[in-house]
Parts: structure tokens; C-alpha cells; sequence
């Protein structure tokens, strides 16, 4: 998993904001032991703070805030026992669906950072064609909107001008780690390079869903499109 003791892989960002890490609520890992290999070798590659997003979607995991809230008190004291070097929150990953609305009416979205960051992903068919008027009514209620692996998006290829016209609205974006080394094939890591050429990059994270990602993710941390996107001036959320 780890490269040579002299030249130890470095993650090169403090806050890894989008991963999976919530035990059995969904996609993502199902085990607390699981949780705790994942935070550990985070915390090996130099990495501060991690914030878990599990998906909350209407037709898939239709997960509410108090159980999330729940669970993740849970690993919170696995964490703790096990004394990581690290700090742990709460957030979330919502589809932009009619759950979302109804989240979003109530002023109900788990957000992260002082900043209040809300992590949002759209459907891979097409871009949701109230986008814009949700991403206003978030700032409106003091969300900072982050869209999720922009990249990974069939209908932005070949159309930056989209996201940034996006960013222009305020939402930020969120790459993927994994991208950079052909973890989600070969049209995903051309959009993601034409991103950091672009510099229409806010946040790199890992996505992580599973133990089994850990080797890809060290691998992308030492690809020279993970060096050129670290010379941008990535956002860093802050902590009380």
C-alpha cells in the first residue's frame, strides 16, 4: 500500500470532503473496521480531516439526517478508541432530486465547514433543468454549493464553458482523486485534466467507497496531473 520509507506518498491536501465511510448506509463501506483502515491510511498520507457524504437520494438511499447522525456518532467513538490522528464530520452527497427539494424546504441539509458547504450530485442522463434556480435558493439560505466529480458528467465533456458558468452561480467544484488515474476510464480523465488546465477546480477528494480503492488513490496522488492540480488555489474548508 505505501511506497519506499524514503519517499513516503504525501496527499498533498488536508480535507478530504467527499467519501463513503458511514458503515451500511450505502454504496460505500460496511464495516467500522473498514472505516478505521480507510481513516488510518488517510491520516498516513498526511491527510487532517475527513468528512464522510454518504448519498441521500430519493430512489436509493433515501437516508434522513438522524440516522446519518446516528451512525455517524458511532464511528466517531470507534475513531476515538482507536486514537487516529485525524478529525472526523458529518455531511452529505444529495442527488438534486424531489428528496433534495424537500430536504432544502426545510432548511435540512447536512453542510461541513464553517463555510457551510453542501455537496451535490445530478443524474447522468441530464443536467436537472431547475439547477440554477436550487443552487440560488441555497445561498439564499447560507449553503455554499459543491458539485460533485464534475468530470465524471457525460454532458459537460466538451463543454467547460457549462461548469464554469456554473461556478460563475457560485457552485464550486469537486474533483475526484481517483480520476486523474483512469479509475472511471479514459473520457473521464481528459474532462478532469481540461478542468485543472482550465482551473475550474475548488476541492480534490477521494470518493472513496471501498478498502479495495486505497492502492488507485495512492497511484493518482503520483500522476503528473495530480502535481499541476495542486498548484491551483484549492479551497480549504474551516473547522470549529
Amino acid at each position: 500500500m505505501s511506497s519506499a520509507p524514503d519517499q513516503p506518498v504525501r496527499a498533498g491536501y488536508v480535507v478530504d470532503m467527499h467519501s463513503h465511510l458511514l458503515p451500511d448506509v450505502d454504496d460505500g463501506i460496511r464495516s467500522a473496521g473498514d472505516a478505521l483502515t480507510c481513516l488510518r491510511q488517510f491520516a498516513e498520507w498526511g491527510i487532517q480531516h475527513v468528512v464522510t457524504t454518504p448519498h441521500i437520494s430519493q430512489d436509493t438511499f433515501p437516508n434522513t439526517s438522524a440516522l446519518l447522525r446516528t451512525v455517524a456518532a458511532e464511528l466517531q467513538t470507534h475513531i476515538e478508541l482507536a486514537e487516529l490522528p485525524l478529525t472526523f464530520s458529518l455531511a452529505a452527497e444529495y442527488m438534486v432530486d424531489e428528496l433534495f427539494v424537500k430536504h432544502l424546504q426545510q432548511n435540512d441539509l447536512l453542510s461541513f465547514g464553517t463555510e457551510r458547504y453542501v455537496l451535490i450530485e445530478t443524474g447522468w442522463a441530464s443536467l436537472p433543468l431547475q439547477l440554477n434556480t436550487w443552487l440560488f435558493q441555497m445561498q439564499l439560505q447560507g449553503y455554499k454549493p459543491i458539485l460533485a466529480h464534475p468530470e465524471r458528467y457525460p454532458y459537460f465533456r466538451g463543454k467547460p464553458e457549462l461548469l464554469a458558468d456554473l461556478r460563475h452561480q457560485g457552485c464550486l467544484m469537486q474533483l475526484n482523486l481517483m480520476s486523474l488515474a483512469g479509475r472511471y476510464g479514459p473520457d473521464t480523465r481528459r474532462m478532469a485534466q481540461t478542468l485543472i488546465h482550465d482551473g475550474l477546480v475548488d476541492f480534490v477528494s477521494s470518493d472513496l467507497h471501498h478498502t479495495r480503492d486505497l492502492p488507485m488513490l495512492e497511484k493518482s496522488m503520483q500522476t503528473p496531473d495530480y502535481r499541476e492540480l495542486c498548484k491551483l488555489p484549492l479551497s480549504i474548508p474551516t473547522f470549529d
